[in-house]
């Protein structure tokens, strides 16, 4: 019995066809080679097997244009009628490789009700609300993309309870928050450099009405760089980076309402706040449940280097005896004295 792996069909593309039309004739598995250029025109994708593999980021380029219909429901956090690059729906099995999706009003990829979906060597540059935000999925991946200037979050992982997610060796800068892992468990973050933002790397449990129930659960964020997030987010104003949530600045990595999240051998520092921050560290834990979410417990912190923030190089807003901190070394802490007397230089 042959597999869509085993019938793939290859089609070439120029920039001038539509790219959509070319979508839209598709057979599942088929493979659509696009040829460095501009392509003008949004994308709907619902056809599953599909692998849409540019000449590279910053090569292959997707701008907004003519407005493919799609049937994936309204961007979260968005004015109506926002527009998204690629749209992504209800399929199994698709690649965006080598590509770069910019200025669109909504995310400049935006995945729903996927499974087994790649994103690799993707950039998302200047798209309006987010940058690559995969929600209600399973099954991703997200390996070698580049995310920046999105009001939210750049790459983002929303109400997947069941994720067997990676994001890996991407970079992110100049978003409220580089990778946010919103209500979302079984994620991995590994070896990613997030900088310039208002928060590097933020995990959340909240509940959000009229969202399903969440959580955060068995994570792990790895061998991370995160440094100079200096940004300012929150407000009141419709079009402020993170608008409508609380003031966030100067947070590298934060774990709110977290259960059996592991963070490990990450470097944190040189994140300082630009502004009035909820979170005044740069290495954060704490509880949601006060907002609908829950306490924090059972979490590990190893080998951790969390030095040279601004105003604390930690902050532990739960109780850390629920959670295992070994043969990190970090700074300043609040409370004051946490990591310090369990080893040499602030080890813990």
């Amino acid at each position: 019995m042959s597999s869509v792996a085993d019938t793939r069909v290859e089609v070439s593309v120029v920039p001038g066809e539509s790219l959509q039309a070319v979508l839209d004739d598709a057979e599942p598995g088929t493979v659509l080679r696009l040829a460095e250029g501009t392509y003008e025109g949004s994308l709907s994708i619902t056809t599953p097997g599909v692998r849409l593999v540019g000449a590279g980021a910053g090569r292959t380029v997707i701008v907004p244009g003519p407005v493919a219909p799609t049937t994936i429901p309204p961007l979260h956090d968005a004015p109506e009628g926002v527009v998204s690059g690629i749209a992504v729906h209800a399929v199994s099995d698709v690649v965006l490789e080598g590509l770069t999706v910019r200025g669109f009003s909504g995310a400049g990829v935006y995945v729903h009700s996927g499974t087994d979906v790649r994103l690799d060597d993707v950039e998302a540059d200047a798209n309006r609300v987010w940058g690559l935000y995969l929600r209600e999925s399973g099954g991703l991946t997200v390996r070698r993309c580049r995310a920046s200037g999105s009001q939210y979050a750049g790459i983002a992982f929303a109400f997947c309870s069941e994720a067997e997610a990676v994001v890996s060796e991407s970079d992110c800068s100049a978003n409220a928050f580089g990778v946010f892992v919103d209500n979302s468990s079984r994620v991995r973050v590994l070896r990613n450099r997030c900088h310039g933002n208002a928060a590097g790397i933020l995990l959340l449990h909240q509940t959000y009405e009229g969202e399903l129930p969440g959580g955060v659960r068995d994570c792990l964020v790895a061998d991370n760089e995160v440094f100079g997030n200096t940004l300012a987010a929150g407000g009141d104003a419709p079009d402020a980076l993170g608008a409508a949530g609380p003031p966030i600045s100067g947070v590298g990595i934060a774990a709110i309402g977290v259960e059996r999240v592991a963070v490990v051998g990450n470097r944190v520092y040189d994140n300082r706040p630009s502004g009035p921050s909820v979170m005044p560290g740069a290495l954060v834990l704490a509880s949601s449940a006060d907002w609908g979410g829950s306490d924090s417990v059972d979490n590990s912190f190893e080998w951790n280097t969390v030095t040279g923030n601004e105003p604390f190089d930690a902050l532990i807003g739960t109780d850390p005896g629920a959670q295992r901190f070994r043969n990190n070394v970090v700074g300043s802490s609040q409370p004051e004295g946490l990591f310090d007397g369990h080893g040499p230089q602030g080890t813990v």
